[in-house]
């Protein structure tokens, strides 16, 4: 005797009996806004955005207060900045971004590399820093990695981050000051004499130039001027 056990079916709505596979639910496009102030670059980029079916271009910009208001107003995953831009450059639009707390990740694209500005943009909140050098199936993957959460920098950029990581470090590690030095260091570059200083501070003429020579010899200067120079080199005045 054969096998007398039903095959199973999945059955639709409408059509008993018939077969179907269940539909992979596909994964939204990632919305992408696109803020450059050089019109030939802005659209060759914006074709290759067009051209990947996982993103999407909802709009683009050629300054930066316009890229501030289209990122208002469209709310994309992924804003694509220049550096340098007319009106507001990009890590201004991103200072203002993150006052606001728009939620959007930002990739950098930059004609240079110098370490201080992607070491400030990365430290801000940046998640990608690319030179435009990079080709646009790079930039078109950084962005999908920008809006999975991952952070890009582009090798060339690398180098420079680094050396100004090791320069921030050594600052950090420069001289320590006491908060009284430090409030005398901030009345010294505020131009005020040593009498002055201790009227505001309610200490004698004598302590505040013992509190000076102190100063000078944790900077490793000799003059006001030159600790006034030195103190800002290192961050201590901010």
């Amino acid at each position: 005797m054969g096998d007398t056990r039903a095959t199973p079916v999945l059955v639709t709505a409408g059509r008993p009996g018939s077969t179907q596979q269940t539909p992979k639910m596909s994964r939204p496009r990632v919305k992408v806004l696109l803020a450059d102030d050089h019109p030939i670059y802005r659209e060759g980029l914006a074709r290759a955005i067009k051209e990947r079916p996982e993103l999407q271009l909802v709009a683009e910009a050629d300054n930066g207060r316009e890229a501030l208001e289209l990122i208002r107003d469209h709310r994309p995953d992924v804003a694509v900045l220049d550096v340098r831009m007319p009106d507001l450059d990009g890590p201004q639009v991103m200072t203002a971004l993150r006052r606001e707390d728009v939620e959007v990740g930002v990739l950098f694209l930059s004609a240079g590399t110098d370490g201080g500005t992607s070491y400030g943009v990365v430290a801000d909140g940046a998640r990608g820093y690319l030179s435009k050098k990079a080709g646009r199936r790079e930039i078109c993957e950084a962005i999908s990695r920008v809006a999975r959460g991952e952070t890009v920098l582009a090798a060339e950029v690398q180098p420079g981050l680094a050396s100004e990581i090791g320069r921030r470090q050594t600052l950090t590690d420069g001289p320590q000051l006491t908060e009284r030095e430090r409030e005398i260091l901030k009345l010294v570059a505020d131009g005020l004499s040593a009498p002055d200083i201790g009227r505001a501070i309610h200490l004698s003429p004598t302590t505040v130039k013992g509190h000076l020579h102190t100063l000078y010899e944790k900077l490793g200067v000799s003059d006001r001027a030159a600790a006034v120079a030195e103190a800002m080199r290192r961050g201590l005045l901010e």
